[in-house]
């Protein structure tokens, strides 16, 4: 019989399913309910439940609840610091089956054959990544990226199985006043899906930039920013990153009856988060224990994620759903026992029999040598731009501060936790040294430093001595990327991330014990920072408001322009 037949045999009993799953319940994302039944399994699709079926495998799954695969909307898989191969060994375990992800960091080092790299990968994991195409490479004129897509890059890279549409549309500004580049892309995908990206917009400018045809939005910060965005009908997906950490902001606004246009999204997480917090199964976790409802939340990490992407074949445990499948011991504790890829069971074993392809982008990192009078900041006025951090947020504040001219120099003030922060050209493009002021890190001596730099990826360093930024900057050319924390000329702790200078090819285990490391040493210098090198990398990218700085320059994102 063709698979058309054999699935509907199987449906009807007529012949055995490939698996069942036998004792559990399941839940319902419909009415609540927690359903009696077997759930039959043909290949990757699910043809029965509330029945009694036989199978060539069964699987006793008795006194668990059953639920459908986590799908994270949104997110980075190179801020896991991991490849995709490794990603899908640390997340798929505990429950996400889909992963909705933007490539643009390795297109920004290396162009579209890293989004290549991003689509070959996805032909071969475990858990369904999908791979959106990135907007905007670079994110902005204001920085140097190792590489640019164009609209005509990006109808080369559609066509995939893995595509959805086109990632967020980071430069806002670009839409709302119809730059030609950013015309030309989004009239390639008209009618298509189109990520969002446009924090603290509102009024006429939001109306646009929805006319525009995008459709969902990860970055409202507050309820009253994503409400506005809920109602102007965008999909609003609450973010939990390393750094980004809106939940509790947004927790109030997900109900029963909301929930249907609400999705949920990590954006960058890394291993040290997941390892000792979790990842979706996290935000589930979080959001019940806040007082959200079960329902409403186990719809948005899951069927309300299918239905804004178009992914009608999965979000339920349904028949002619796709068998992506999870079974936890309770809703509220979301500790997934057992997991289910496309009727896959997960384990190592599944993991070993995976092809794994070779990684690219290594050897990127190309950055001139830099000594210690580089990071000096010479002027002829005390008052300053200083960048001050929100922690939690990528949102920055703009302040003004007055600071000495000390022999030439504005030098770094720990006592007022004021550190020098500077940007390092390392695509070998032109070599640019930017360098201004950062509030927020605590930092009392030493530097630290990191290749992850969003979105253009180029050396962000920040430190109290120019003599060890010099250090943790040249050790950065050495390793090929990562990050490094230094201190009276030494190296304290370093990640090398070889792959675009963003990703390890090491376990994630690994690296999760290079993170913890590399925070201690951060600390010892006196960062208080939970999570200081993602903190750091968002200080570069110059569409989230307010002050941020590139190798260009320290950038008033409001006014969208360098300030000279």
């Amino acid at each position: 019989m063709a698979e058309l037949e054999t699935r509907i045999a199987q449906g009807r009993g007529d012949a055995p399913a490939d698996l069942v799953l036998r004792g559990g319940r399941v839940f319902d994302l419909i009415t609540g309910e927690l359903l009696e039944g077997d759930v039959a399994i043909c290949g990757d699709t699910i043809v029965g439940i509330m029945e009694r079926y036989e199978g060539r495998e069964v699987i006793d799954v008795s006194g668990l609840i059953l639920v459908p695969g986590f799908i994270d909307t949104h997110l980075h898989i190179e801020s896991s610091l991991v490849t995709p191969f490794e990603f899908d060994r640390c997340v798929c375990p505990r429950g996400v089956t889909t992963a909705i992800c933007d490539p643009h960091e390795i297109a920004n080092v290396v162009g579209a054959e890293g989004v290549r790299y991003f689509q070959r990968a996805s032909e071969h994991t475990l858990m369904d990544i999908r791979v959106q195409l990135s907007s905007c490479v670079p994110s902005t004129h204001m920085e140097t990226a190792g590489a640019e897509l164009t609209a005509a890059d990006l109808a080369g890279l559609r066509g995939h199985p893995s595509g959805i549409g086109m990632a967020e549309f980071m430069n806002y500004p670009g839409v709302i006043h119809r730059d030609p580049g950013c015309m030309d892309k989004l009239r390639l995908f008209e009618g298509g899906h189109v990520d969002g990206h446009c924090p603290l917009l509102s009024g006429r400018d939001l109306n646009a930039y929805i006319a525009a045809g995008i459709r969902t939005e990860h970055e409202a910060t507050t309820a009253e920013e994503a409400l506005e965005k809920l109602r102007k009908g965008m999909r609003v997906l609450i973010r939990e990153g390393s750094v980004s950490k809106d939940l509790h902001a947004l927790q109030p606004l997900l109900t029963d009856l909301t929930a249907p246009y609400m999705c949920l999204c990590t954006d960058d997480r890394n291993p040290l988060d997941i390892g000792e917090h979790g990842h979706l199964d996290y935000m589930i976790r979080e959001l019940i224990r806040l007082g959200t409802s079960p329902l409403a939340v186990y719809r948005a990490a899951t069927l309300s994620g299918a239905q804004a992407f178009g992914l009608t074949d999965r979000g339920m445990i349904a028949p002619g759903k796709r068998a992506d499948i999870v079974a936890v011991r309770s809703l509220e504790a979301c500790d997934a026992q057992m997991v289910f890829a496309g009727g896959v069971q997960v384990t190592e074993a599944a993991f070993a029999s995976r092809q794994v392809i070779d990684p690219m982008g290594l050897k990127s990192v190309r950055a001139p040598l830099v000594v210690a009078s580089d990071f000096r900041v010479t002027a002829n006025r005390h008052e300053t731009d200083v960048i001050s951090i929100r922690e939690g947020q990528i949102l920055t504040d703009h302040l003004q501060e007055d600071i000495a001219i000390t022999d030439g120099d504005k030098p770094a003030d720990p006592a007022r936790d004021l550190a020098r922060i500077a940007v390092v050209e390392r695509h070998g493009k032109n070599g640019n040294i930017a360098c201004g002021f950062v509030r927020g890190f605590g930092l009392q001596r030493g530097a630290i430093a990191s290749t992850v730099c969003h979105d253009h990826h180029n050396i962000a360093c920040v430190g109290i001595d120019y003599a060890d930024m010099a250090v943790a900057a040249n050790r950065l050319s050495e390793i090929d990327g990562g990050f490094v924390v230094a201190h009276d000329g030494v190296v304290l702790a370093e990640l090398a991330l070889p792959v675009a200078g963003l990703m390890s090819l090491e376990p994630f285990e690994h690296v999760h014990e290079r993170l913890e490391a590399l925070r201690d040493a951060a600390k010892s210098l006196g960062v208080t920072l939970q999570e200081p090198f993602l903190q750091l990398a968002f200080l570069a990218l110059p569409v989230i408001p307010a002050l941020k700085i590139t190798d260009r320059g320290m950038v008033d994102v409001t006014r969208f322009e360098i300030i000279s």
